[in-house]
C-alpha cells in the first residue's frame, strides 16, 4: 500500500491506496500527526499502480476541499470489508454531495431493518474511507449523530456541502 499525508481545512488526513484502489482515509490521532501509517499487506514495496491510485485519490480529495468536486469517481479497495458492513458502506457511497440520510434509512435500505440503526452507527464508526464514502452525511433521527473525525469536523463538512450553516467558531 502506498500512503500520503494530505493537509486539508479539517486537518491532515492519512491516505492509503493499493493497486485495487483507495483503501484508507484516516483522521490522525493527536500523537500520530505528521506520521503516515505503515504499509499494508504489500510489505511496503514500491507499487506503481498503487501510487497512481494514491495520486488520483489525493487529487480528487484536493479538488473536493477546493470546491471543485462534488462526486468521487475513484476505485475503492474494500479490503477487509464484507457482509452487512460492505452493503451499508456501498449504499452510503451513493448519497450525493449536499444530501443526507439517517442511520435508520441505511439500516432499512441494507435489508437489515430499521431496528439495526445502532449496528449502522457502528459501521459508520469503522468506515475506512470517510469523506469519499461520506459517513458525515449520516444523521441521527434526532440530530447530528456521531462522527469518527469529531463533531466539529462533521459540522464543517456538512456546512461545506451546504447542508447546514457554517459554525462561527471553527478557527478558535
Amino acid at each position: 500500500m502506498q500512503t500520503a499525508l494530505l493537509d486539508t481545512p479539517i486537518g491532515t488526513l492519512n491516505i492509503g491506496a493499493s493497486a485495487r484502489g483507495l483503501r484508507l482515509v484516516q483522521f490522525p490521532r493527536e500523537h500520530e500527526r505528521d506520521q503516515p501509517f505503515a504499509a499494508g499487506d504489500e510489505g511496503g514495496k514500491p507499487d506503481h499502480i498503487a501510487q497512481a491510485q494514491l495520486d488520483e485519490a489525493v487529487l480528487q480529495l484536493t479538488e473536493y476541499f477546493a470546491g471543485e468536486r462534488t462526486r468521487f469517481d475513484i476505485a475503492l479497495d474494500w479490503y477487509g470489508v464484507n457482509g452487512l458492513r460492505l452493503t451499508v458502506l456501498k449504499l452510503l457511497a451513493e448519497v450525493p454531495f449536499g444530501g443526507t440520510v439517517t442511520y435508520g434509512d441505511l439500516a432499512k435500505g441494507s435489508g437489515a431493518g430499521v431496528t439495526a440503526s445502532q449496528a449502522v452507527g457502528g459501521i459508520m464508526g469503522s468506515n475506512p474511507l470517510p469523506i469519499v464514502v461520506p459517513c458525515h452525511r449520516v444523521l441521527a433521527a434526532d440530530g447530528l449523530g456521531g462522527f469518527g473525525g469529531g463533531l466539529r469536523t462533521k459540522e464543517w463538512l456538512l456546512a461545506w456541502e451546504g447542508v447546514m450553516p457554517p459554525a462561527l467558531d471553527w478557527e478558535d
